[in-house]
């Protein structure tokens, strides 16, 4: 966690140093660096650099129109998401009836969060180039070479070619995943669901409203609390077991496969890959057709008798084996399913790595008389740990969220008898990222999928920093040379 520290205030600090080279720059600027505050080309237009002037005085125009022609048509109506209501009016000119000149709550507030990142690039340009010009004019002063402007291009060509190279991409993680971002999270204090639907309904803030109801606080007769907390230990449970059992399974298998006893190896290692060659999506609806409730499986559980005597016991009261259509069954055979889905793919990471273990070590423990239970223990798994720990963590991550396997094999066939689940939309073999999926798909529930959709980033967050940090301490590499 130190280091995690040290990195954010290493960063606060570089802030703290553009503001003050800001200051020094509005303090100690001559008349053209103080214009360039109004007019953000003079400084360049003082300094012969023409189409550096051109350019920026170019931005800020397009800055200005921008502001003007479209983002105020939006931003003011910000604080309140819309007023005007969509209505039918009649035109006595057209004989018609026509809508209205209404609000849409979802484009202002897209458009809004869109324009605040607009101003957030322009003020950063303008700060950045105050400090620029001010930069040039310390060097007209010592009477140092100024670029030109093709002089400036060929730079970026050659030693900010990394700056060139980032450019596009860092816009493009701006516009297509930071602003589709933080509208999730500006969806979740509002009350936008199926009553207020734009455009023929306008929703508003509603604060911490969503929160409340998610953890149970909201004073409502039917909550989320309930169900956020069964599927949450739910996910939690599930993503633990899909990613220890097919980590572990992995590497079992490829030291099985790989053992000097094992006949024809390449013959087994080619069918687990054969598997992996076969789209997930097929396998799973094919496995959910095995294990329905008259599904194959079922068929030849009753033929030999097992149902019959699962009912006697008392396991079951129906006529089926219910696998993937009653809780318990269904938890415990998503997981078995999953290792069968899973296993292969680790048994060639597991394959790529066991090869690099240094022979040496493997002797020296076979001399010394270790037996394999001990050499797999003291040597293998934690030579794996520590080459494929970041890998695990970023398993377990995306076992999180892991939307495939829960919902391609339950979502015809399990039907949740809970009615406090049933309530708030979920099943109990949901995780969170499904019930996220079924609030917004079949209910239109966008305020309650946001809450729940930040509430997952929190946990993977939380989880990753805290296990990376644990990872990255000491010099762990020394001890496996």
């Amino acid at each position: 966690m130190s280091k995690v520290m040290t990195g954010i205030g290493g960063f606060f600090r570089s802030i703290g140093c553009f503001f003050r080279d800001f200051g020094e720059a509005v303090a100690k600027g001559d008349v053209f660096v103080k214009l360039s505050l109004v007019w953000m080309g003079a400084g360049y237009f003082k300094r012969k650099q023409y189409i550096k002037a051109l350019l920026m005085t170019l931005f800020e125009v397009l800055i200005l129109y921008y502001t003007f022609a479209f983002a105020m048509d939006y931003v003011p109506k910000f604080g309140t998401l819309g007023t005007v209501q969509q209505e039918s009016v009649f035109n006595m000119e057209t004989m018609q009836n026509e809508f209205n000149d209404y609000d849409h709550s979802f484009l202002i507030l897209l458009f809004s969060l869109f324009s605040f990142v607009v101003w957030a690039i322009g003020i950063v340009v303008w700060l950045r180039n105050i400090i620029h010009v001010y930069e040039l004019q310390k060097r007209a002063e010592k009477n140092l070479h100024i670029n030109t402007f093709r002089e400036d291009i060929a730079e970026y060509k050659n030693h900010k070619f990394h700056i060139t190279l980032l450019t596009l991409p860092v816009l493009g993680i701006l516009f297509f995943t930071v602003i589709p971002l933080l509208v999730l999270i500006l969806v979740a204090f509002t009350n936008y669901d199926q009553q207020h639907m734009p455009p023929s309904a306008l929703f508003t803030w509603t604060g911490l409203t969503n929160f409340k109801n998610l953890f149970g606080m909201g004073g409502m007769t039917i909550t989320f609390g309930y169900a956020f907390g069964r599927i949450l230990i739910w996910t939690l449970v599930w993503a633990f077991f899909a990613t220890l059992t097919t980590y572990i399974g992995g590497i079992l298998l490829s030291l099985l496969i790989n053992s000097k006893k094992t006949k024809l190896p390449k013959m087994w290692r080619t069918l687990f890959v054969v598997t992996i060659a076969v789209p997930q999506f097929v396998s799973l609806l094919l496995v959910r057709n095995f294990f329905a409730d008259n599904g194959i499986v079922n068929t030849i559980c009753a033929n030999i008798g097992l149902t019959g005597w699962l009912r006697d016991v008392g396991l079951i009261r129906t006529s089926y084996i219910p696998f993937l259509s009653a809780p318990g069954w269904a938890h415990v055979m998503i997981i078995l399913i999953n290792i069968w889905v899973g296993v292969p793919y680790q048994m060639l990471i597991a394959t790529g790595v066991l090869m690099n273990i240094p022979s040496e070590q493997l002797e020296s423990a076979r001399i010394d008389g270790a037996t394999p239970a001990q050499v797999f223990r003291h040597i293998t798994m934690p030579y794996m740990l520590f080459v494929t720990g970041p890998a695990l963590v970023t398993d377990f991550v995306k076992n999180i969220n892991n939307f495939n396997v829960i919902y391609l094999l339950t979502e015809s066939v399990f039907t949740t008898t809970n009615q406090a689940l049933a309530n708030s939309q979920a099943k109990e073999v949901d995780l969170l990222v499904t019930w996220l999926f079924r609030l917004t798909q079949d209910n239109y529930n966008y305020k309650m999928a946001s809450a729940i959709g930040i509430m997952v980033f929190i946990i993977c967050a939380i989880f990753t920093l805290f296990t990376f940090n644990k990872m990255i301490k000491g010099d762990r590499e020394e001890a496996f040379r």
